[in-house]
């Protein structure tokens, strides 16, 4: 299965997160999901709040851009990057795309 697909929104990215850990990273490739270290801990949503805030800083998008729409109690999510202005034209999913691939390319880096 892949790690990102694309749907009527936006593209669906699935991520598995790892809470409580030292520094927040993209670790890489784990099975089917992006795999990132969170520093926040898994209560009170705190680890799905920074992973949105991670993500669009590091797809240097807003972070109204993107919504976890499954997973929420897991650690294994579904994120939603959301075309801009909803605007699903081809050089929109091109970019997005891109984006989208660079996370998985650039792994260890912060």
């Amino acid at each position: 299965m892949p790690v990102f697909h694309e749907n009527r929104l936006g593209f669906v990215l699935k991520v598995l997160i790892q809470p409580r850990s030292s520094k927040n990273i993209i670790i890489g490739l784990h099975g089917d999901a992006l795999k990132i270290k969170l520093t926040a801990p898994p209560v009170g949503g705190a680890a799905n709040k920074m992973c949105v805030q991670y993500l669009a800083k590091r797809l240097k998008i807003p972070r109204s851009s993107l919504e976890i729409i499954s997973g929420q109690t897991s650690r294994k999510k579904s994120v939603l990057i959301k075309y801009k202005d909803g605007d699903d034209s081809q050089p929109e999913r091109k970019r997005l795309a891109g984006l989208i691939e660079s996370l998985l390319v650039t792994g260890k880096r912060k």
